[in-house]
């Protein structure tokens, strides 16, 4: 006996009451059947209702040959009436994901003469994957159109099987029997088993985030409804602190942090020219001295580099720098015409450290003491 679907005669209905037809142990719960539900079994790329049902927790819900089955926390008394009470944050918010999805991918598809030939809704975001390039540019106005679509607050129908031969339908293969038709009139016409909202309006907004190359052609992800808007809000808060740091108004953040990007590059430039100047006092320092251990202050690893280079070519031995405090430091060893793989192997295995390079140049990182550094190298 197949269960009564609730959810199509009323996608907004979160509670309800039914009889219990079957409850077995099954691992981390229990499976229950019930002779109706408004819960909607995992399907069509949209997930499964969670919420409570006669008490007990529904974890999971999955359909099989039109017997639904909730996986349930506790076991619920074969031949009782329960009452059910579906999540209809989660209900809505799928509702909402898969008719933005219906909207865009209806729109695409008339444009490009493509297929929807991939559809995820995960927990984030949803993704759609088409067999066609789509430049950015385009997919923008696609979703203007979209929006535009959703301000109408059109109708949406629904068809069952008989009516097949007489709709001009989107699908990827041939169907047949009971197959359910979701029309977005203007947008989309398409086979589809998930629940939607009644109007288009109800979608709210949708939101392209990134178009990428993916097999044969693109994926696209979006947002609709509470997530978009969650979206754009998170964005918006994020944009004015960045402004107020900058003393700029929101619409000009952008161009200041584009400005401060030119300044920091200059900054580096002129830094870099500085050490450069400091490492050759430091090299001409110790030119002759042969082997040589230095300690500095942090320092990105460019520089440590830069700055065991300078000396290695002056000092006439081994020169090993350290940057950093505590017991983390980056190093850098170089000798001219040297081989330090024995030493580097030595080196990390005693001081914890990782890194490694050419025969005569090495650098890398220990997680050790400045002392501990000191008596590795007084032993070599």
């Amino acid at each position: 006996m197949e269960t009564e679907k609730l959810f199509y005669a009323d996608p907004f209905l979160t509670e309800f009451d039914a009889r219990v037809l079957a409850c077995e142990a099954v691992k981390d719960g229990f499976a229950v059947v019930l002779d109706r539900t408004a819960f909607y079994p995992e399907g069509g790329g949209q997930p499964y209702d969670t919420g409570v049902l006669g008490g007990a927790e529904v974890l999971d819900v999955h359909e099989r040959a039109g017997v639904i089955t909730h996986k349930c926390a506790s076991p619920l008394p074969v031949g009782a009436a329960v009452h059910g009470k579906i999540d209809r944050a989660r209900r809505f918010d799928h509702m909402q994901q898969h008719s933005g999805e219906h909207i865009c991918s209806g729109l695409i598809c008339a444009r490009y003469g493509c297929d929807n030939v991939g559809f995820h809704m995960g927990a984030e975001s949803v993704t759609i994957d088409f067999n066609a390039d789509i430049p950015w540019e385009e997919l923008l106005e696609i979703e203007a159109a979209a929006n535009r679509y959703i301000y109408d607050a059109i109708d949406i129908q629904l068809h069952r099987g008989a009516e097949l031969d007489v709709i001009d339908y989107r699908s990827k293969k041939p169907l047949e029997g009971d197959v359910r038709i979701v029309t977005f009139p203007g947008a989309d016409c398409c086979a589809c088993c998930g629940t939607h909202v009644m109007r288009s309006g109800q979608v709210s907004i949708v939101k392209f985030l990134s178009v990428q190359k993916f097999r044969e052609g693109v994926r696209i992800e979006l947002l609709c409804g509470g997530r978009a808007y969650r979206y754009l809000a998170a964005c918006w808060a994020q944009d004015v602190a960045v402004a107020q740091a900058l003393s700029v108004k929101p619409t000009a953040s952008a161009a200041a942090v584009e400005r401060l990007q030119g300044e920091l590059s200059a900054l580096k430039l002129r830094c870099a020219k500085l050490e450069e100047s400091v490492f050759a006092g430091v090299a001409a320092r110790y030119a002759g001295s042969g082997d040589v251990l230095l300690f500095e202050d942090e320092m990105g690893g460019e520089s440590v580099r830069r700055l065991c280079d300078a000396v290695a070519e002056t000092c006439g031995g081994r020169c090993a720098v350290f940057a950093g405090a505590g017991s983390a430091w980056k190093y850098a060893i170089g000798q001219r015409g040297g081989d330090l793989r024995a030493l580097t192997k030595d080196l990390n295995a005693a001081l914890s450290g990782r890194g490694g390079g050419k025969p005569e140049f090495v650098q890398g990182s220990v997680g050790a003491e400045r002392e501990a550094i000191e008596s590795f190298f007084a032993e070599k």
